[in-house]
C-alpha cells in the first residue's frame, strides 16, 4: 500500500460510495453488531451491503478495511469468528483487530487477508508493536493519539511495519481498548459492545429556565444555555459540578477535534505510511468535505507543492481544533 494513504470513515454504505468519490485510498466500516467499536443503530453493514460496496470500491482503486476492534466476552467468541470469515469471503483487503484472540484465528484461518492492529490495543511502544508484528503477522499499527512526531519517527525506526495515525475528528484522550466510563455508567462496553454512550440511554430534558440538559441512564452528563448547541452526551467530554466548580468544568477533556493538517508534511517525513480520518458516525457531507480536503493536500505534498489547507473548523466537534500531542506534549 502508498506512502500518504488516506483511509477513511464509512459508516452506511452511501458514505462509502461519497469517500470512494471524494478520493479516499481506503474505507474502513464494521458490521451491524458488537465486533466493531462503533455498534450504533442505524450504522454500519449487512453482510449483502459489504459484498456491494467491496464490489464498488474495488471497481474504483479504493480498498475496504473491516474493523473487528472489540475484545470478545468468555464464550462468544462465534460472532468474532464469523465475521471474519464472511469479511474473507467477501474479499475485503485487511481486518482492523484489537483482541490477541481475534488476531490469532485470522492470521491462521484468513492468512491471506492483511491484518491492522487497531488503535483500540493501545501498542505505543516498539516492543508491543513487535510483538503483535511477530505472533500474528500485523502489517499496519494505528497508533494511540499520545505520541509526538519526534517519539512516531523513533518508533519507525524500530518496528517492521506499516504506521497509520489519526490527523481528523475525535481527539480521544482516554486510553483506546481501556475506557470503562461507559461500561460503569450503563453496563454496556465501549471495548466488548462495541458502543460508547448507547442511544437508547441517551436522554434530552428541556429545564424550566430554558437551558438543555443531556443525560445518559440516570447521569446528567452536560447542561446547556439555551443559546448553546447540546451535544451528544458522552462520559469523559461531559461538564460536572463541584464546590469548587458550581458552574460546571470538563473533568476529563473539552469537546474538541484533532486536526493535523498543518502537520501532514512533518508525518510523512517520519514514516507515517496512511493518514486516518475519524467519524463513522458523521454524515456524507461530512465525509464529503474532510475526504476532499484532505485528498487535495496529500495529492499536494506528493507533487512537492505546499498543500492549500481547507478550513473545517465548521466540521469539528465545539468548532474548536487542535494539534494534540502530536505538536507538543505537556503531560504525561
Amino acid at each position: 500500500m502508498t506512502a500518504g494513504e488516506l483511509v477513511c470513515p464509512a459508516g452506511t454504505p452511501a458514505s462509502l460510495r461519497t469517500a470512494v468519490d471524494a478520493g479516499a485510498d481506503s474505507i474502513y466500516c464494521g458490521f451491524q453488531n458488537a465486533t466493531n467499536a462503533r455498534n450504533f443503530p442505524g450504522l454500519n453493514f449487512t453482510s449483502q451491503e459489504l459484498g456491494k460496496a467491496v464490489q464498488y470500491a474495488h471497481e474504483r482503486g479504493s480498498r475496504v478495511l473491516l474493523a473487528l476492534n472489540t475484545y470478545p466476552a468468555a464464550g462468544n467468541f462465534d460472532l468474532w469468528r464469523d465475521a471474519a470469515g464472511l469479511g474473507a469471503q467477501l474479499g475485503v483487503d485487511a481486518f482492523i483487530v484489537a483482541d490477541m484472540g481475534v488476531a490469532a484465528y485470522i492470521a491462521e484461518s484468513h492468512p491471506d487477508v492483511r491484518l491492522h492492529l487497531s488503535v483500540q490495543a493501545a501498542a505505543a511502544s516498539p516492543d508491543a508493536i513487535r510483538y503483535y508484528v511477530r505472533e500474528f503477522g500485523v502489517k499496519r499499527v494505528v497508533l494511540p493519539r499520545i505520541l509526538t512526531i519526534p517519539e512516531i519517527r523513533e518508533i519507525k525506526k524500530e518496528i517492521p511495519c506499516e504506521i497509520e495515525t489519526f490527523i481528523f475528528g475525535n481527539h480521544g484522550l482516554m486510553v483506546e481498548g481501556r475506557c470503562s466510563l461507559t461500561n460503569y455508567a450503563t453496563g454496556l462496553s465501549t471495548n466488548m459492545d462495541g458502543v460508547c454512550s448507547p442511544a437508547h440511554l441517551v436522554e434530552y430534558r428541556r429545564d424550566p429556565d430554558g437551558s438543555m440538559s443531556s443525560r445518559l441512564g440516570p447521569f446528567t452528563i452536560d447542561r446547556f444555555d439555551p443559546q448553546e448547541s447540546a451535544g451528544y452526551p458522552t462520559i469523559c467530554k461531559g461538564r460536572y459540578c463541584n464546590e469548587a466548580h458550581p458552574e460546571g468544568y470538563y473533568a476529563f477533556e473539552e469537546p474538541i477535534s484533532l486536526n493535523l493538517s498543518r502537520l501532514l508534511p512533518e508525518l510523512m517525513d517520519a514514516g507515517v505510511n496512511a493518514f486516518k480520518i475519524e467519524g463513522r458516525q458523521r454524515s456524507r457531507a461530512y465525509v464529503k468535505k474532510v475526504v476532499a480536503a484532505f485528498r487535495a493536500a496529500v495529492d499536494d505534498i506528493r507533487a512537492g507543492r505546499a498543500p492549500a489547507l481547507a478550513d473545517l473548523a465548521a466540521l469539528t466537534e465545539g468548532q474548536k481544533q487542535t494539534e494534540g500531542a502530536f505538536q507538543t506534549k505537556k503531560w504525561r
